[in-house]
């Protein structure tokens, strides 16, 4: 049902569903054959340089979960213990409103959305299974991109906003591929929480070395979206477990703890005990569909290790996290404290439509902030800020 609210709704999470060739129809021909879609006992699965991943099960999304089908799942829990399909329930067609922006906006109409950024599903999987090819990765993300301009643009009608993703694993390409997004238009990029995999191994996106494209990021005043996506952090629970790809809607209480807020939590670390923060105070990095819940222990490492090693930083480190970043919270967290930390200037509404663990109706995101905030704050969660920071005039 649709809902309306007496402010402007922008939604920082919206999300559409890849078709097949998304990765492909523009891959230069040396790759061919690095991304194909294989059979594998009558179900289409993604092979990645020769790998095939379960990441995301159904890579076609031809049927997928109803949008909100966790909703209940999240809000009161799973006390009878049921599988990820049994909470799932059937699935439904792959509307045609999530392969393309025409179809797309009168569906906003529907939702009483005005705006929203628009995230890739299948793009959270490509560069963990590329790292180890650097100039693969930048082709196929630049693939992706001009799929995603085909079928999207960057900015349609003033209303939705696809992000396209820049890889950073070799800075030069990073900036090129920048340049490339700005020209069409971007006002939102992608980039993964992550290490990035270069041509000798991970380093820290806030090292100086990636300064130049940082610079350029913060001269075009572009947002950043630090979406949730495959960090690699199954790395670190095949330490306990054994190897093995991360594989999200397979259930492993272990690994979801390990996981659990990790890799948001070491990018914001890295950005800000690594500088860049501090060396670009205007940079503006939105983290979406990570939550809220990390927030608080983070800042309060931050000052922990200000107290103990003040020599080691130019400016406090909680002052340069909260002035160059923006949070957008599950519709479950708690906010009272996030909000605290961070005020309602720094948060941002995102329902994660139409993914299962997302919102069936967006627009109820409003009824479960804190009755406590004032109107014009509820205006700003909902909307207002996300429009400042894409440069949207009211």
């Amino acid at each position: 049902m649709k809902r309306t609210i007496d402010f402007p709704v922008f939604d920082a999470d919206n999300h559409m569903y890849e078709t097949e060739e998304a990765f492909t129809r523009y891959l230069p021909s040396e790759y061919k054959g690095a991304i194909t879609y294989v059979q594998v006992n009558g179900r289409t699965k993604i092979a990645i340089r020769g790998q095939i991943s379960e990441y995301i099960p159904n890579p076609t999304f031809e049927v997928v979960a109803a949008p909100g089908a966790q909703e209940d799942f999240y809000r009161h829990g799973n006390p009878d213990g049921k599988s990820l399909r049994e909470i799932y329930g059937d699935p439904i067609k792959c509307p045609e409103w999530a392969r393309n922006a025409e179809a797309r906006l009168p569906h906003l109409d529907d939702l009483g959305i005005d705006g929203s950024l628009m995230f890739p599903t299948l793009a959270s999987l490509l560069e963990e299974r590329m790292r180890e090819d650097p100039d693969l990765t930048h082709a196929a993300v630049h693939a992706l991109n001009e799929w995603m301009y085909d079928e999207w643009t960057f900015n349609y009608h003033d209303r939705i906003y696809a992000t396209p993703v820049i890889a950073l694993p070799i800075v030069e390409k990073a900036i090129e591929e920048l340049e490339w997004c700005l020209d069409k238009g971007a006002r939102c990029i992608l980039i993964r929480p992550a290490p990035a995999w270069g041509l000798r191994g991970p380093r820290s996106p806030g090292l100086s070395e990636f300064d130049p494209f940082w610079a350029r990021v913060q001269e075009a005043g572009v947002l950043v979206g630090m979406h949730s996506s495959d960090s690699g952090y199954a790395d670190l629970s095949g330490i306990w477990e054994g190897g093995g790809e991360m594989l999200p809607f397979k259930p492993n209480p272990f690994r979801f703890l390990v996981m659990k807020n990790r890799a948001i939590t070491d990018m914001m670390n890295a950005m800000v005990c690594h500088g860049a923060f501090t060396r670009f105070p205007d940079l503006r990095i939105a983290t979406i569909e990570n939550g809220g819940t990390w927030v608080k222990p983070l800042v309060e490492g931050l000052e922990g290790i200000y107290k103990n090693m003040p020599q080691e930083f130019d400016e406090h480190p909680v002052e340069s996290f909260t002035r160059n970043v923006y949070v957008n919270p599950f519709w479950e967290d708690a906010l009272e404290g996030l909000i605290e930390i961070m005020s309602p200037d720094r948060l941002l509404f995102g329902s994660d439509y139409p993914h299962p663990e997302g919102l069936a109706n967006p627009v109820a995101f409003v009824d479960d902030l804190p009755a406590s905030l004032s109107e014009p704050d509820v205006a700003k969660i909902m909307g207002g800020n996300l429009k400042d920071l894409l440069g949207i005039a009211s």
